[in-house]
């Protein structure tokens, strides 16, 4: 039923403009991309993650996803969740929560033992923007629609995104 793979822009997406891509052009499988600019996750006042390493996940209609490695999060303001996922792509991910929410709203995810053609991002972070502060290079991320997405959207990027309304037979 996927008919984008990131060879052809369909005629409904936005146009990149200078400085930008267009997620439409972004491959199915999602492609691995290194990325040094300043990344900063926050919960109010205090920071969660901070780094110059991350890596982009950048898969067909979604906005890119932020990994952050291990050594630049705060661990020590995270809690393992029982709860669990699977990525066709990456594989069986955990899931965090901070440890001072009592709700336990699920914030950030992670890849323990991710599958071979994602081993670069076995063991980094990433968090959900609809439930923490996000900024890459200083600009605030604006959260990829849909509860179950976590792409980052930032002015460098064009859709339409996958989980805007009426995006669900893509």
């Amino acid at each position: 039923m996927w008919g984008f793979t990131g060879q052809r822009r369909p005629d409904f997406a936005e146009a990149p403009g200078p400085g930008q891509e267009s997620v439409w052009d972004y491959p199915r499988p999602p492609r691995v991309v290194s990325d040094a600019r300043a990344v900063l996750v926050k919960h109010g006042d205090r920071v969660v993650a901070e780094s110059r390493a991350s890596i982009r996940v950048c898969e067909t209609a979604s906005p890119p996803t932020f990994y952050l490695p291990a050594d630049d999060v705060h661990l020590d303001l995270l809690q393992p969740m029982g709860v669990r996922s699977f990525c066709e792509w990456k594989g069986a991910a955990m899931h965090w929560a901070l440890k001072e929410d009592p709700s336990r709203t699920i914030v950030g995810w992670s890849y323990p033992e991710a599958t071979d053609a994602f081993a670069s991002i076995k063991g980094y972070m990433a968090f959900f923007p609809s439930k923490l502060q996000c900024f890459v290079a200083g600009e605030r991320v604006r959260p990829q629609p849909g509860s179950f997405y976590g792409g980052w959207i930032t002015s460098d990027v064009v859709g339409p995104f996958k989980g805007e309304p009426g995006t669900s037979h893509w």
